[in-house]
């Protein structure tokens, strides 16, 4: 075991959850569901999804778990049994949460830039005190309770992403964290299938993130677009103290300017009328808002304008979320732009006009490679021709794409600026040498079910990267 304060022990464990001590008490130094994530010290816990974490338990032990959460007791080690697994962790969150009353907690959603704010946020909280968030997109009915879970006692800070793909999910999840701030970063059509009325719906699902504010919390809206009285109505039924970002007038904190660069950008705001010009390490235009929505959740949790200010300097964009290298390629070097782990037709929009934003030499190209926008339902079609007008604005050269809704962008585009289509991702990524020359800035962009990391990956091992 670690020379390390204990997460938590097994008594601890066993008051939470009302389970009961199987084997030899012990203390646990982390926690986490999967065996092959576990080292020494962990805490398994005994999830049931597709396969029954029970039969792995056995893996966990042998990896160095310390214990384990079950339903039944396991050969291997002690564990501490319980009804359900599940609600087990979900108790043992709640009890991180009470027992850490000095953490000020913030927690996040919004149809587009969850994981992103999520960690800029992280970042500054950092530079503010011990902090804690949630690793990934940890932002589910697992990842909520069990980022709780792992909050250490001597936390200052937290900060949690939630998110949602089903109506009735956000709420249940605020209520577990019970934050002190909670924004929404933008309402758009993302898993529009599952809601009848479309965006309105996905607008009041998001606006429920308000429902689990502690008393006094604060709500940071998007005061931009056409649900913003959803959000604004909700905070205030929530009885929250309301502060809002945008580029409209009359917003708290007002996007005037922004101004991207070669390696990230400049923005130009206000903030309470005062002005501000700060850096950024991002490029991407959605990152005006974004770094302005950071800005006053940090203030939320009591984090200085300074401190958030530099956490924004230094925050360098997510792997599959605009990450960008300069790939060394047999026949001459390309810049790409990794956008791959997720996509919907407003982060479409805005990665089509920060590309078209970059300059390029004169025989280079912009180039976009898609695959497929899912969960959008009786609208995808619609959704996914409707591509061709922003990439249209934003002045793009070639298009790649992949999936078969992205055949209808395909389809839709005009003869110059249609490049290969393939029916899978694989497929594509199997050309890509095709799909870029010497000079171009690509961008690959989708929805990670429809696999456009596997066409990133395949462009970035054209420079021999993994």
């Amino acid at each position: 075991m670690p020379d390390i304060a204990p997460l938590w022990t097994s008594a601890e464990i066993e008051a939470a959850t009302g389970g009961r001590l199987s084997g030899a008490p012990f203390d646990v130094v982390g926690l986490t569901y999967n065996s092959r994530e576990i080292v020494p010290g962990d805490l398994f816990l005994a999830l049931k999804g597709a396969r029954d974490g029970h039969e792995f338990a056995g893996l966990a032990f042998a990896a160095g778990a310390a214990g384990a959460i079950t339903e039944h007791p396991v050969e291997g080690g002690p564990s501490v049994v319980v009804a359900e697994t599940l609600r087990a962790l979900e108790a043992l969150g709640v009890a991180s949460r009470e027992r850490s009353p000095q953490v000020r907690r913030g927690a996040v959603t919004g149809s587009v830039g969850k994981t992103s704010v999520t960690q800029a946020i992280k970042a500054g909280l950092d530079l503010a005190g011990p902090a804690h968030a949630s690793i990934k997109s940890y932002n589910n009915h697992i990842g909520v309770p069990l980022t709780l879970a792992r909050m250490p006692r001597s936390t200052a800070r937290a900060v949690f992403e939630i998110g949602m793909n089903a109506p009735g999910e956000i709420a249940p999840l605020s209520e577990m964290v019970r934050p002190h701030a909670a924004c929404v970063t933008t309402v758009g059509p993302v898993h529009i299938e599952a809601f009848p009325d479309g965006e309105g719906g996905v607008a009041k699902e998001k606006a429920a993130i308000f429902e689990g504010l502690a008393p006094g919390g604060v709500a940071v809206l998007n005061g931009d677009g056409s649900f913003a009285t959803v959000l604004e109505a909700a905070a205030a039924r929530a009885g929250a103290r309301r502060v809002t970002f945008g580029a409209d007038p009359g917003q708290d904190a007002r996007l005037l300017d922004f101004i991207p660069g070669v390696d990230g950008a400049r923005v130009k705001a206000e903030l309470y009328g005062r002005p501000l010009d700060f850096p950024l390490r991002q490029t991407g235009f959605h990152w005006g808002l974004n770094s302005l929505c950071v800005l006053l959740m940090l203030e939320a949790l009591d984090v200085p304008l300074e401190t958030g200010l530099a956490a924004l300097a230094d925050f360098q964009p997510l792997a599959g979320r605009g990450q960008t290298m300069v790939v060394k390629a047999a026949g001459g070097a390309f810049t790409l732009i990794d956008e791959s782990y997720n996509a919907n037709p407003l982060s479409m929009a805005a990665g089509f006009r920060s590309l078209g934003a970059k300059p390029v030499g004169p025989d280079a190209r912009r180039v976009v490679v898609l695959t497929d926008m899912l969960e959008l339902g009786d609208r995808s079609r619609d959704l996914h021709e409707g591509l061709a007008g922003p990439i249209a604005a934003a002045n793009l050269d070639l298009v790649h794409t992949a999936g078969p809704e992205m055949k209808r962008l395909h389809d839709a585009l005009p003869p110059a600026r249609r490049g290969l289509w393939r029916e899978t991702a694989a497929e594509l990524a199997a050309e890509a040498a095709e799909l870029v020359a010497p000079g171009d800035i690509v961008m690959v962009k989708g929805s990670n079910g429809s696999k456009a990391t596997l066409v990133a990956r395949a462009l970035a091992a054209l420079g021999g990267a993994a």
